[in-house]
């Protein structure tokens, strides 16, 4: 199930660092009693009645200042509007209607997706008669909540699940692998969208963010149905530029969240970075299958730079992509496209595999008398068996005497001897530790 988006939008200090904490269940948007202090968006993963849901924190709208700080707080605001299902609109049920309320509801009113009006701060839910002041807003009936208390939170969350949108791209094809093209701006991902194409469907431009909107494609090779999902606008032209690069990972997001495949492009010419890691962190954290391409091969001076080296670095930069094939490509050329295909159609399978529960004890057993689990603060460990509970990713369930004896590195030993023996390549690997009653 694709995620519901979710962006949190109002004037500042009414509240929306507090509702983002209060839905994602933990303190990640700073909160305090000055307005301004979020300034760029802020998203988190939730789930309510078993809809998963991305939240999207925005700084506080303030139109009466012209100053370019605030000018980019709009810019990262309106981003998140264009980007989200659902739209919380929330106001400061204390404070009234202001002036800066009334232009925030003129923008959300141009835009064709649910604005929810929410009003927060509201102590007492026996008389609410005083929201009716916000009529104006022309948004409809405002709905009273108290983030800090979490105080009819639970409806707000009602209301807006029953919004969620169907899951078009599945409608194409239910067998066809679902392909998220995902890197930094420029690193060529429409050209490689096109060059896998082997037509123009994407815009190309050596422009950063000429891509607007995702653009979900089906094609069919050597009679396997695909969809690729070119995410190539991670920044807009006409808007205010600065700052919005760093922070606009929603379409990638979304991309991650639909796909079956996360394709990392890198440039080779740039070398990994941070916001490289950035993105494969959310692909493994998602639990889907990963390959990473290093783009731009043929402009690489072999003399300088080899394929060892760019591994090794990439190794280094993200060990938690240890498991992820390698791929050096040109999109411009098409070195390495068939390649590609071919690795894609490996880690999905990978990805769905299922073991029998023999073979997983049987692995399981030589790991343990190879290298027996350690104690823990004089307290023996005592490790029984294995059955998988799950795919896409592979998932399993280790039963040992004591979960809270388990140390992070015997689990990541046991997890290693797994690959080992059966590969696993391209997708990550969970591993749920129980207590056998």
């Amino acid at each position: 199930m694709s995620s519901l988006m979710v962006a949190i939008v109002g004037r500042p200090n009414v509240g929306k660092s507090t509702l983002f904490n209060r839905l994602v269940g933990k303190r990640v948007a700073i909160v305090e009693g000055t307005p301004g202090v979020t300034r760029d968006r802020i998203y988190g993963r939730t789930e309510w009645l078993g809809v998963p849901l991305v939240v999207i924190d925005t700084g506080g709208l303030d139109f009466s200042d012209k100053g370019s700080v605030a000018a980019r707080v709009r810019a990262q605001a309106q981003v998140a509007i264009d980007e989200a299902d659902v739209i919380l609109f929330l106001v400061d049920s204390r404070e009234g209607v202001t002036s800066n309320d009334l232009e925030i509801a003129e923008t959300l009113r141009r835009t064709s997706k649910p604005v929810l009006l929410v009003a927060n701060k509201v102590e007492d839910y026996s008389d609410t008669s005083h929201l009716v002041d916000f009529y104006q807003l022309g948004l409809g009936e405002a709905i009273p909540i108290s983030a800090v208390h979490g105080q009819n939170v639970g409806d707000l969350l009602d209301e807006v699940i029953s919004h969620r949108r169907s899951d078009a791209i599945l409608s194409h094809d239910e067998s066809a692998i679902k392909i998220a093209v995902v890197g930094r701006p420029n690193a060529g991902k429409s050209s490689l969208v096109n060059a896998m194409l082997g037509e123009d469907r994407s815009i190309v431009d050596s422009e950063p963010g000429t891509t607007r909107d995702a653009i979900d494609t089906l094609f069919f090779r050597d009679g396997k149905p695909y969809i690729i999902i070119d995410t190539a606008g991670l920044r807009r032209r006409g808007r205010v530029r600065e700052g919005i690069e760093k922070y606009s990972a929603l379409r990638t997001l979304r991309a991650v969240d639909e796909c079956d495949v996360g394709l990392l492009l890198i440039d080779a010419t740039v070398g990994c970075t941070d916001q490289d890691s950035h993105i494969a962190g959310y692909i493994d954290e998602c639990g889907k299958a990963m390959c990473i391409l290093v783009n731009k091969w043929d402009a690489v001076d072999k003399r300088q730079t080899s394929a060892k080296g760019v591994e090794s670095q990439i190794r280094s930069s993200m060990a938690f992509t240890h498991y992820a094939p390698i791929l050096f490509v040109s999109a411009k050329t098409g070195l390495g496209l068939g390649e590609v295909f071919t690795a894609v159609d490996s880690v999905i399978e990978q990805h769905r595999r299922t073991v029998q529960t023999s073979l997983l004890n049987e692995i399981l057993e030589e790991a343990v008398l190879r290298n027996p689990p350690p104690s823990r603060k004089g307290q023996p460990l005592s490790v029984y068996y294995m059955t998988q509970v799950g795919t896409q990713p592979p998932r399993f369930r280790l039963f040992v005497n004591k979960a809270d004896r388990m140390h992070f590195s015997y689990l990541r030993y046991i997890e290693n001897e797994l690959r080992t023996s059966l590969g696993f390549e391209g997708t990550p690997v969970r591993i749920q530790v129980a207590e056998r009653n």
